[in-house]
């Protein structure tokens, strides 16, 4: 008992969102009458906040940095504008799009991060004045009209789905198969940490705490794979954010340049005195984010269909708050891509779930900011606290 309530507190930060994704996820099926965890639902739900994730991961290593990015969608705009006109106007191949696309995100990012990292001028000045510059630059490219469609490998970005190789009428098998590699696989991986840890005379979780915590996740893998079979498996874009997520899991927690990230935004003076290029990191953490932005900025338009002026609008708000409510400090130094991950689908379950029971969108926004405060409070109240 003494090591669970241990393991509780050590951990409150990790788990509390989580608990609260749960709880709010039981709320709105209640209120929504069984709508939120049909499987068309969930589908949508993986869809729409795909970008939000993608974006969430860059925003999180910029606000660990000590910093913010008021520009990211805006930028999902721009590149929206600019992959249309070379796909549609000017019958560019859409993959050699993408790639011209992203390198762009990057000069974006580079842009930005040069201001901030080498100028000194402060994030929030640089980002406010790109989402001002890059929102012009949208309109100015379209000139005010959508744009659009898309050819259909361009769409399938977005709206693909993998292929099942069985065929089993009215399951996608090949989701299900996925799903319990990818339990096994965690539970193999957390095993394996465990062993390393009490080799090296770490502190571990009591076996029982262990067991329950690998069942409940790998249920929830297998019961969200279950939901995505019943329908049309896996979306392309849930297994590209697997990647991403896997990736910058490992980056930040395993790596060198990860570990630096967290100590510039911890103490930048001390990282720097300790030999930390913190300028040339800053500038590459902003890079990032220019190309996860672009980056989003395709699934959006893939999804759409088209290219509008008005796209990404607001979208730096979700993006910012999923990283707050998925533990990220204000103050820089704390936070961890899991819980930037599941900040996001909080944002994305309360935006589906109001959405199904007709809550307006002023209302919506209300609800929105005041879960956002009470993230932010928690974040006070326990760094006071300790």
């Amino acid at each position: 008992m003494k090591s669970l309530t241990s393991f509780l507190k050590n951990n409150i930060r990790d788990y509390a969102m989580l608990i609260a994704l749960v709880v709010i996820m039981i709320l709105f099926q209640i209120m929504t009458k069984g709508i939120l965890f049909k499987p068309v639902n969930i589908t949508n739900l993986v869809l729409q906040n795909s970008y939000i994730i993608a974006m969430a991961l860059g925003m999180l290593l910029i606000i660990i940095s000590g910093w913010i990015d008021l520009s990211v969608g805006s930028i999902v705009a721009v590149i929206g504008a600019v992959a249309s006109v070379l796909i549609v106007k000017m019958d560019v191949n859409w993959m050699l799009t993408v790639g011209i696309c992203l390198i762009l995100g990057a000069v974006v990012g580079a842009w930005q991060g040069y201001w901030v990292a080498y100028v000194k001028i402060p994030a929030f000045i640089v980002t406010l004045a790109g989402m001002l510059i890059f929102r012009g630059l949208t309109f100015v490219i379209l000139q005010g009209e959508s744009i659009g469609p898309f050819p259909t490998g361009f769409q399938k970005i977005s709206t693909g789905f993998i292929t099942d190789f069985f065929n089993v009428p009215g399951i996608h098998l090949t989701t299900i198969i996925i799903g319990a590699i990818l339990s096994l696989a965690l539970v193999f991986l957390d095993y394996r940490t465990r062993l390393n840890e009490r080799k090296y005379g770490f502190e571990v979780l009591p076996i029982f705490i262990f067991v329950l915590k690998n069942v409940i996740v790998s249920a929830a893998i297998m019961g969200l794979c279950y939901i995505l079979a019943s329908y049309r498996g896996l979306p392309n874009v849930l297994v590209l954010l697997f990647v991403l997520i896997t990736f910058y899991s490992f980056v930040s927690s395993q790596t060198v340049i990860g570990r630096r990230i967290y100590a510039l935004g911890g103490n930048e003076k001390a990282a720097r005195l300790s030999g930390v290029n913190t300028p040339r990191l800053l500038f590459y953490t902003f890079v990032n984010m220019g190309v996860l932005s672009a980056l989003a900025g395709l699934i959006v338009t893939a999804r759409l269909n088209s290219a509008t002026p008005n796209a990404g609008d607001g979208m730096e708000l979700d993006v910012i708050a999923a990283c707050f409510i998925g533990g990220a400090s204000a103050s820089g130094g704390i936070g961890k891509v899991i819980g930037a991950v599941v900040g996001a689908f909080i944002i994305g379950v309360m935006n589906n779930g109001m959405s199904i029971i007709g809550l307006g969108i002023d209302w919506q926004n209300v609800v929105k900011g005041l879960v956002l405060l009470v993230a932010v409070l928690f974040d006070v109240y326990q760094k006071n606290k300790s």
